[in-house]
C-alpha cells in the first residue's frame, strides 16, 4: 500500500471540495483531490442549473462540474477516482486511507458533501431531474404553471411546498401519517395557503413517466385501507431529509445530531489541522455557490494553518 503525502488532502469533488482544490493549487500546495464513487457530487445528476452565477443561459450539472474539475487540473490539483474508507486523525500530519492506499496530509479538508434521502424506488432514480428532484429552490422556476407534489411531512416539506407555490398551479403535500411533524407555524401557514392541498395516509410507490416527456404521473398506496391509484403530476420533490457523507469520519470529529460536521472559526473542525465545506457542514443553505464559497474559505483556512507552522 502506498503512503504519498501532500501539503492538502481534499476528500470531495462537488463544488466545495474543487474549488478549494482550485485555490489550493494556485496558492501552491499541489493538492490531492479523492473524488469518491460520485465524481462532481450531486450537480452530475442535476440537468439544468441556472441558479449558479456567470452562465446567463444555465448550464448542465455535469459539464458545471467537468468545467471546475479541469480548472482545477490547470492548475496543478491531483485527482484521483478513490473512495475514503477510514481516516487517522491523531495528527497532524493526518492520514486518509482509501481502498487504493494511504495518503498523508498536512492538512485534510472535508468536502464529501450530503445526499437527499430518497424512496428506493427504479423509477425515481430513473426520472431525477426529469421531473423528480430533491431541492426546491434549485428546480421550482421548472415547473412554473404545473401540477406537482411534494414527499414529506416535516418543515423542509411545508418549507419546499410553500416556496414552490410561487411557480406551480398546485402542490400536493404527500404524507404516509393524517398529521404533518411540522411546527406548529409552518403547519398553519400551508393550511392557509390556497395552492396547497394534502394526501393524508399515502406513499408513492411509483413514478410514472419517462425522460424525455417527463413525469406524468404518481402511483399512490393509500397505508390505511392499502388501496392503489394513479394520480396526475408534472413534478414530484423529495424531501424527506438529507444524510451528510460522515461515515468516515464518525467518532473522529465533532458532529451535530444529524451527523453534520460542526464548524468554528470558518470551517475549521474539532481536530487541528482538519477543514470542512459545503454541504457535510451545512444542513442549511445546500447550494452549489455556497458550497463553492465554503470550499474557498477552506482553502484559504489550510494555507494560512499551514503558513502558521501548524498552530491554529
Amino acid at each position: 500500500m502506498t503512503e504519498d503525502r501532500f501539503k492538502v488532502v481534499i476528500v470531495g469533488s462537488g463544488p466545495a471540495g474543487l474549488t478549494a482544490a482550485i485555490y489550493a493549487a494556485r496558492a501552491d500546495l499541489k493538492p490531492l483531490v479523492l473524488e469518491g464513487d460520485q465524481p462532481g457530487g450531486q450537480l452530475t445528476i442535476t440537468t439544468d442549473v441556472e441558479n449558479y452565477p456567470g452562465f446567463a443561459e444555465g448550464i448542465m450539472g455535469p459539464e458545471l462540474m467537468n468545467e471546475f474539475r479541469e480548472q482545477a487540473r490547470r492548475f496543478g490539483a491531483d485527482i484521483r477516482q478513490e473512495s475514503v474508507t477510514s481516516v487517522d486523525f491523531s495528527g497532524p500530519p493526518h492520514r486518509v486511507i482509501t481502498t487504493k492506499g494511504t495518503y498523508v496530509g498536512d492538512t485534510v479538508i472535508i468536502a464529501s458533501g450530503a445526499r437527499a434521502l430518497l424512496l428506493g424506488l427504479e423509477s425515481e432514480s430513473r426520472l431525477m431531474g426529469h421531473g423528480v428532484s430533491a431541492c426546491a429552490t434549485c428546480d421550482g422556476f421548472f415547473f412554473r404553471g404545473k401540477k406537482i407534489a411534494v414527499v414529506g411531512g416535516g418543515d423542509s416539506a411545508v418549507e419546499e411546498a410553500t416556496f414552490l407555490t410561487k411557480f406551480a398551479d398546485r402542490v400536493t403535500i404527500i404524507h404516509r401519517r393524517d398529521t404533518l411533524r411540522a411546527s406548529k407555524i409552518m403547519q398553519k401557514r400551508a393550511m392557509e395557503n390556497p395552492k396547497i392541498d394534502f394526501l393524508w395516509n399515502s406513499v408513492v410507490i411509483e413514478v410514472l413517466g419517462d425522460p424525455a416527456s417527463g413525469l406524468r404521473a404518481l402511483r399512490i398506496k393509500n397505508t390505511k385501507d392499502h388501496s392503489e391509484r394513479e394520480v396526475p403530476f408534472e413534478g414530484l420533490f423529495l424531501a424527506i431529509g438529507h444524510l451528510p457523507n460522515t461515515e468516515f469520519v464518525k467518532g473522529k470529529l465533532d458532529m451535530d445530531a444529524k451527523g453534520y460536521v460542526r464548524t468554528h472559526d470558518g470551517t475549521r473542525t474539532s481536530v487541528e489541522g482538519v477543514f470542512a465545506c459545503g454541504d457535510v457542514q451545512d444542513s442549511v443553505y445546500r447550494q452549489a455557490i455556497t458550497a463553492a464559497g465554503s470550499g474557498c474559505m477552506a482553502a484559504i483556512d489550510a494555507e494560512r494553518f499551514l503558513e502558521s507552522g501548524h498552530s491554529v
